[in-house]
């Protein structure tokens, strides 16, 4: 039976969200799940090659077993999904794996999904900060067994909300942070809060789109940013320029990790030749 080992990251948000699931064929029942979500603020970089390894510790795997390496891509916070693609991208250089962006919407939506399987059309809504939402429209096709994208991620006021003409649950914080401004709040069939992004929802949609071959090369994977802030203050700019520096310090450390896990596996196949 073909065993699928696929890795999931989410630092989209203040977690630190990192998942490995093992699945056999196409039954759903025999997938296997290792999951660290960590509430780190700021730090998620900091935390997320130790989460790494502590999984695939605990799984008794390596990353020379992964198939795929799959990473929320976004709306959401900037530093966030540059830190999620930049240890991706490493990860994935390093032992040449194909990469699955999910975006984190339809993290929400499948999520939604997990916890209540009726809920076949999802409305995803997120609190993009500057009283400003995230949000997109997902409808479940069963004939496909995988999620239709009828709205595809924008930024709006919450008010602008579109509202399904079917029922429809209502996921993600947005619900929360707007209230009765959020139109959608009453007219949902169900609000669920709690659906937000997360590894675990992530890999399960990632592994449907590794399986349809919804990937992309290692130098393709780039973040969702959907709001683009032109203008900076300079301590913005001298903190983003930091940021950036470190993101890339920690790519290059996944990169060296994976090519070092590889270079170890290629090694051991030659001795045993």
């Amino acid at each position: 039976m073909t065993q699928t080992v696929l890795l999931a990251l989410d630092t989209s948000t203040e977690f630190c969200s990192v998942a490995l699931l093992s699945a056999a064929g196409q039954t759903p029942d025999v997938t296997r799940l290792w999951v660290r979500h960590e509430q780190t603020g700021a730090v998620s970089s900091t935390r997320l090659l130790p989460a790494i390894r502590e999984l695939f510790a605990e799984a008794g795997l390596t990353l020379a077993d992964c198939d795929a390496i799959a990473f929320g891509s976004g709306p959401g916070s900037f530093t966030g999904l540059r830190t999620a693609t930049g240890v991706a991208q490493g990860l994935a250089f390093g032992l040449d794996l194909p990469v699955v962006p999910v975006s984190t919407l339809l993290a929400c939506a499948e999520s939604a999904r997990l916890r209540d399987p009726s809920a076949s059309r999802v409305l995803a809504a997120l609190d993009a900060r500057m009283d400003e939402i995230y949000w997109a429209d997902f409808a479940w096709d069963d004939a496909q067994g995988d999620w239709r994208t009828l709205q595809a991620a924008s930024l709006d006021a919450p008010e602008r909300l579109a509202l399904p003409e079917v029922p429809f649950t209502l996921a993600g914080n947005a619900a929360a942070a707007f209230g009765a401004r959020l139109p959608a709040v009453a007219a949902a069939r169900t609000v669920d809060g709690d659906a937000l992004p997360h590894a675990v929802p992530l890999a399960h949609a990632a592994l449907r789109a590794y399986r349809a071959g919804r990937t992309v090369p290692a130098d393709q994977a780039a973040p969702e940013y959907v709001r683009d802030k032109v203008a900076q203050t300079t301590a913005e700019r001298m903190a983003d320029k930091a940021e950036k520096a470190a993101q890339a310090t920690q790519a290059a450390q996944a990169t060296q990790a994976a090519q070092s896990v590889h270079d170890s596996h290629t090694r051991s196949g030659e001795d045993g030749q």
